[in-house]
């Protein structure tokens, strides 16, 4: 009798995490899941506002609308592979100084000393702040006539002779960027110092017995324990950065300039602007299809990089 009530405990037991996890997978699938697999379907169907009302009776299903986003010769093609490298240029630029200041600020803050916490706690409000609040409040600041930075840079300082505009031309870009590194780089900071914590202390003693310096024991001692942290953290600011619509929306409004046409406001564009819904959904496909491989492929070789390697060692 007790027998045969320990494997029905045993799967009451084994089951019950999964009916703890039922509802976020359940709020998963109709948030996330469900709009992805009808996106998927509307792209192969030439959507446009007059038949968005019942889109499965527009023409279709045919791949026009990819044929179209990846003819790099057509107008189409151009604009959206102009934006791709546009948006690559910008992600690498934020992830990178990102992680950098995030690294020097967790390198610098990691001892203990007076004020410590009140720092980290300064540090941390760009991340804390609301992301509509804080863009806007940048947006009022790189304002042509009135905004804080050009009374700075030209009043102020007298940098320049003339006010340069900030939220259009080229400058559109490097104001992106640079919001864009204020709003990231404290969850770098966060996550950095973190990883840290895990790091021994005994071994950056072992290090300045060795005669090691701070830049030596950085690269000898704290980037090889935090390269699982690092490798995480870079993934992560890439997706969020290569994905961002928030920010440049907020910024720059429906009508991005073209310095700042990233790949998220060009596919609101193609779907919204021009009533093209077929045509985003595909362009949504392709970005889809893109993360996944910029972040799968990664993984992947790592992950195989480690078999071999360990293989190796059991084998010498």
């Amino acid at each position: 009798m007790s027998s045969a009530r320990r494997p029905r405990r045993s799967r009451a037991v084994h089951a019950l995490p999964w009916l703890f996890l039922l509802p976020a997978l359940a709020a998963e699938l109709l948030v996330h899941l469900v709009p992805m697999a009808v996106g998927v379907l509307m792209s192969i169907y030439q959507v446009t506002v007059y038949e968005i009302r019942n889109w499965t009776s527009a023409p279709g299903p045919t791949l026009a609308n990819y044929r179209l986003a990846v003819d790099f010769q057509g107008p189409v093609g151009s604009a959206l592979l102009r934006s791709f490298a546009l948006t690559l240029a910008f992600t690498v630029l934020v992830v990178g100084v990102s992680w950098l200041i995030g690294l020097v600020a967790a390198v610098l803050l990691h001892p203990v000393f007076r004020g410590r916490s009140l720092l980290r706690t300064v540090f941390l409000v760009p991340y804390a702040l609301p992301v509509y609040a804080s863009v806007i409040t940048w947006s009022f600041m790189l304002q042509r006539d009135t905004g804080a930075v050009n009374a700075l840079l030209v009043d102020t300082l007298g940098l320049t002779a003339h006010r340069p505009f900030w939220l259009i031309g080229p400058h559109a870009f490097w104001s992106l960027v640079t919001v864009d590194i204020w709003r990231t780089w404290p969850f770098a900071l966060l996550t950095l110092t973190a990883g840290l914590q895990t790091v021994p202390e005994e071994l950056y003693e072992a290090a300045a017995l060795d005669g090691a310096g701070l830049l030596r024991q950085l690269r000898s001692v704290t980037l090889p324990i935090l390269a699982p942290v690092n490798r995480v953290l870079v993934i992560v600011l890439f997706l969020w950065t290569f994905n961002d619509f928030t920010t440049p929306y907020t910024l720059f409004g429906h009508s991005a300039p073209p310095s700042g046409d990233l790949v998220a406001i060009h596919i609101y564009q193609a779907s919204f602007i021009t009533w093209n819904f077929g045509l985003g959904s595909a362009m949504s496909v392709l970005l889809l299809a893109f993360l996944a491989a910029a972040v799968g492929f990664p993984l992947l070789a790592g992950r195989m990089l480690r078999r071999a390697a360990g293989k190796g060692t059991g084998t010498g």
